[in-house]
């Protein structure tokens, strides 16, 4: 396993799931069920999740590696841009959590170990063709070292799910969304730079 590569993928999925809707629908799901068995309902949701991401990257590594290069910088910019919109819409915003009810209600008159199965549907459907999946796909294919994409990108998944199910609500009224959004966007574009670096001077 690539340490390197498992780290720089941990950064990247920390960093842009952080103020996404992963961090606020395990917050919601915790606030209302027994936080343990919502992290680990929303830790296997992100297990398969990230199983599938990593299974496509390594499909997408067959292909020629000039192509893989040129798709993994448009979506490292892609998502730059997405961050920065988000950013800015983010400005004003009080209490990200409002009007996110909607996960708690998915999972209404669930108890015990159904949690776990309550939240692992939750956290499968808001996760499906997300951000942070599109970038484990590049990041695969960009690599091509799957096992530590997966490592590092599971492990980003469980942090930040962690962090909402513990001090979620505090650090959200610690740290601004814009922020969060705008570390992203920075992390997503020097992923970019570096990914046209090696395909147009490199090379």
């Amino acid at each position: 396993m690539d340490l390197l590569v498992a780290a720089v993928t941990f950064g990247t999925i920390f960093v842009v799931e952080l103020p996404d809707k992963t961090f606020i629908a395990t917050l919601v799901l915790a606030t209302r069920y027994r936080p343990l068995l919502v992290w680990i309902g929303v830790g296997l949701a992100f297990a398969v999740q990230t199983g599938i991401a990593v299974a496509l990257g390594g499909v997408a590594s067959l292909l020629p590696t000039h192509l893989v290069q040129t798709v993994a910088m448009l979506l490292f910019l892609g998502g730059a841009v997405l961050l920065l919109k988000e950013a800015r819409e983010a400005r004003g915003v009080t209490d990200p959590t409002e009007g996110s009810e909607e996960y708690a209600a998915r999972a209404r008159d669930v108890t015990g170990y159904r949690v776990i199965g309550a939240s692992f549907l939750v956290l499968f459907a808001a996760e499906w063709g997300d951000l942070s999946q599109l970038l484990t796909i590049s990041l695969v294919a960009r690599y091509d070292a799957p096992l530590s994409v997966f490592v590092g990108a599971l492990l980003a998944l469980l942090a930040v799910s962690g962090l909402a199910v513990l001090v979620g609500r505090a650090l959200l009224a610690r740290v601004r969304l814009p922020v969060l959004y705008t570390a992203g966007a920075v992390v997503c574009l020097g992923l970019a730079s570096f990914t046209a670096y090696e395909l147009f001077v490199a090379a």
